[in-house]
């Protein structure tokens, strides 16, 4: 059997889509999608500093995971992963940031990760998750997605996996998100954050993780900010997903038959807004 070729993406075409349909809704929106096979990628709005959300507590356990294998992990700590990942529970990642190092740990983590323009606020926070108003661009969430996948040797192979399986087993209210740009059969690990800014009542929203389907593995991040509610900014999010893996399709899925997107429960969390 001959292989199909990869539709050539032509940026200038996805960007146009993407602005026709975010034009009037005033959230900012920045997107990436990298096919690790091809090496095809598509980058929106690239240059954006965006809040990570809890999109966070995946880069707070690869980075627990640089100096303490899975294995090695006592119970409770194992537990607090599988929380924070699935469950998206803060005090799970209060506890593991600390155990981390808090800023400077993360900080550490993500120079070896090769982040350049990801950045959390130092010290304690009082009446905030420090972790989640982290200040992220869609290549580093891209980056860290890489090493999940097996991009270098950062991390071991067993302790990717479970990353991965932890993202792919999210409760059902977090499933939205990138996830609507899969099609059936493909398998999808995922963190999504939301944030919900007390000074101008606003919500950002981000999802980002790795879409695996026949023949390709797709690294995606969508970061967006200034939603007027959480439902707009998760449509925003999802919409966008799926026209960028569209243009990186060639059009829909090969069976005509992607997932329907899905809510989410309210989360509200104190931040600073710019």
């Amino acid at each position: 059997m001959v292989r199909q070729r990869a539709p050539k993406v032509v940026a200038a075409r996805v960007t146009r889509e993407l602005d026709r349909f975010l034009s009037g809704r005033g959230v900012r929106v920045a997107a990436a999608v990298r096919d690790l096979g091809t090496g095809r990628s598509y980058v929106y709005h690239g240059e954006l500093r965006l809040p990570t959300a809890s999109v966070s507590k995946m880069d707070i356990l690869m980075a627990l995971l640089l100096d303490t294998p899975w294995h090695e992990l006592d119970a409770r700590a194992r537990r607090d992963a599988e929380r924070m990942i699935r469950l998206s529970d803060n005090a799970a990642a209060d506890r593991l940031y600390e155990r981390i190092g808090l800023h400077d740990g993360l900080a550490r983590a993500n120079r070896r990760f090769g982040l350049g323009n990801t950045y959390a606020p130092a010290g304690r926070c009082a009446g905030v998750y420090c972790w989640g108003i982290t200040q992220t661009v869609v290549a580093d969430q891209i980056r860290l997605v890489r090493i999940l996948a097996g991009h270098g040797d950062l991390l071991p192979e067993r302790d990717r996996e479970q990353v991965l399986r932890l993202m792919r087993n999210v409760v059902a209210r977090q499933a939205w998100g990138i996830s609507a740009a899969a099609c059936d059969g493909s398998r999808v690990a995922l963190k999504n954050g939301w944030l919900h800014h007390m000074a101008n009542r606003l919500w950002a929203i981000a999802s980002v993780g790795l879409i695996r389907e026949p023949g390709h593995d797709y690294a995606v991040a969508v970061l967006t900010e200034d939603g007027a509610s959480k439902a707009a900014g998760i449509a925003v999010a999802e919409g966008t997903a799926r026209r960028v893996l569209a243009a990186f399709r060639g059009g829909g899925c090969a069976n005509g038959a992607g997932r329907p997107p899905t809510g989410a429960e309210d989360q509200t969390v104190l931040s600073t807004s710019r």
